[in-house]
């Protein structure tokens, strides 16, 4: 089984501001239609963009939902709330700003490559796993992958966030704002799976680095990451 990716050291940070950590991490290809935060990859193209991010919103609130239903332990029914209701609020300002574009978003965005279509599928491939899950091991399953899955969002908002350069400050607030959700989400994941399974915790702490395995991952929720996700133990 691929290693599960290093905790980002952004989870911590982020919450601080990401923006200058972006800069510094990420490079955008114009021509090419893709920007690129350490090995993580987004288009350039700003529906293509807010496509993958309403298509990861909408993936966390169906999983926040299937916790608070088939989950019995406290904290993570918390948490799935908890992601619920911030994804929720996140998604329709990202749909209110694309309404004010004149932008129709598609709730599943056409793969760009091989890579983020095999990550497409595994998605629905882990919902409808932890549709047929109840209790713990609906815990395990939902809070490991979403600790690992949190690791490669973060990098593709990071690329997002310099695809969309300085010249679109609303679109910019929207990334950031959904940048530092996610890395507190990470961390309450990660803090709710060391309660489930204190030995799962030694491998991508808060405080670690990112190491994709791959150098054209391209993303998480967001499409394919390198590694392909965290997979539970059975």
């Amino acid at each position: 089984m691929k290693r599960m990716i290093q905790g980002f050291l952004v989870a911590g940070t982020l919450v601080l501001g990401g923006s200058a950590l972006a800069q510094q991490g990420a490079k955008a290809q114009g021509k090419g239609g893709t920007a690129e935060y350490r090995g993580f990859v987004v288009p350039t193209d700003t529906k293509a963009l807010l496509e993958r991010l309403h298509y990861t919103n909408q993936l966390e609130i169906k999983l926040g939902k299937l916790a608070q239903q088939n989950s019995t332990n406290p904290d993570v029914k918390s948490f799935g709330e908890t992601m619920v209701r911030e994804h929720t609020d996140a998604d329709e300002k990202l749909m209110s700003y694309a309404q004010s574009q004149g932008i129709k978003l598609a709730d599943m965005p056409k793969p760009m490559n091989d890579m983020e279509r095999k990550a497409m599928a595994a998605d629905k491939a882990v919902t409808e796993e932890l549709q047929a899950l109840k209790g713990a091991p609906f815990d395990s399953c939902y809070i490991a992958n979403l600790v690992g899955d949190h690791d490669a969002t973060l990098g593709k908002l990071l690329a997002g966030r310099q695809a969309i350069g300085t010249d679109n400050a609303q679109l910019t607030t929207l990334v950031d704002d959904l940048t530092q959700h996610v890395a507190q989400h990470r961390q309450q994941a990660y803090s709710v799976l060391s309660k489930l399974n204190p030995q799962a915790t030694g491998v991508g702490g808060a405080g670690s680095d990112m190491q994709p395995e791959s150098e054209s991952g391209t993303g998480g929720h967001m499409g394919t990451h390198p590694g392909g996700g965290t997979q539970p133990k059975k």
